[in-house]
């Protein structure tokens, strides 16, 4: 880190930023502890009484909050999961911590919702998956094509989702 404050024309010596490797370093523990979490811990506890329920369950607007791995920039937004349980459901929050588990990584949008669409599949064996995230990356507003306004969204949609365009635009209008 004193070589990267050096390069960009300042004094690591200086008062400030005598602490800022350290920092850095206390920053960088908390972005990607993905790499020491284990996804299948998030997913492991799950119910099985849900008295014959078997409609869509939808958790929307999650926070994302991940690095692009080609840039080690931010990417920031939302996600938005459903699924149709077959006999087991997971804990709400878990969704949650299966979305920062992958996105505390190194990280693509694209790669990030096909990980977290097939850990659901994978650990709760549902009848369908569907997974929506949006997100804006800093490597497109602050460098490159500086496009502050540019969004993008991904889409995995897995099970019952992938063949019918009726549930995939029910689930769509939940996430809205």
């Amino acid at each position: 880190m004193r070589t990267l404050i050096a390069w960009a024309g300042d004094d690591p010596e200086r008062e400030g930023l005598l602490d800022t490797p350290a920092r850095v370093v206390r920053a960088y523990d908390e972005f990607f502890r993905g790499y020491s979490e284990d996804s299948s811990k998030a997913l492991a506890r799950t119910f099985e009484e849900v008295h014959g329920y078997d409609e869509m369950v939808v958790v929307k607007d999650i926070a994302v909050e991940s690095h692009c791995e080609h840039h080690m920039v931010p990417f920031l937004g939302k996600a938005h999961i459903g699924y149709l349980p077959d006999r087991k459901v997971v804990g709400l929050s878990k969704l949650a911590r299966l979305v920062d588990t992958f996105s505390r990584r190194l990280q693509i949008q694209e790669k990030l919702t096909a990980q977290i669409a097939e850990s659901l599949q994978t650990f709760l064996a549902p009848r369908g998956v569907a997974v929506v995230i949006e997100a804006d990356h800093l490597c497109m507003t602050m460098r490159g094509v500086r496009k502050r306004e540019a969004s993008t969204i991904t889409r995995r949609f897995l099970g019952e989702f992938a063949g019918n365009s009726v549930l995939r635009r029910e689930f769509l209008e939940h996430a809205r």
